[in-house]
């Protein structure tokens, strides 16, 4: 019989791969990690990692603690901890992060906003 940490280990090392040549239509959501190498169409969350590989598409939104683009996202890309663009990569929408790396040749078409989720933002006047 599983114990409630047995099956809190077993969905942090939860990992959803979305192969090349496939692709998914709505909204995903995983307490682990997803490695895009085909298309996803709709909003892609995931507790821990998402990773959009090289010739991997997201076409919505991604929200997570970590995002790694390597293909394309045409939407916006959250992570409460860190986001790295890699070369050849390319983000059409806004980027919310604490922490942002973008290599040489990695594309942001959009809003870059550097947040701290332990401070909370000023009221707006």
């Amino acid at each position: 019989m599983a114990t409630g940490s047995d099956r809190t280990a077993r969905s942090e090392a939860a990992l959803t791969i979305i192969a090349p040549g496939a692709k998914l239509e709505g909204e995903l959501s995983t307490t682990g990690v997803v490695k895009v190498e085909g298309t996803i169409v709709g909003t892609v969350r995931a507790d821990r990692q998402v990773l959009v590989a090289r010739g991997g598409t997201v076409e919505g939104d991604v929200h997570s603690a970590e995002a790694i683009i390597g293909g394309r996202v045409e939407g916006g890309v959250s992570a409460t901890e860190r986001i790295e663009v890699q070369g050849g990569a390319v983000i059409h929408g806004d980027v919310n992060t604490k922490s942002l790396v973008v290599q040489e040749g990695g594309e942001i078409n959009g809003l870059v906003r550097m947040i701290d989720p332990e401070v909370p933002e000023p009221p707006s006047s």
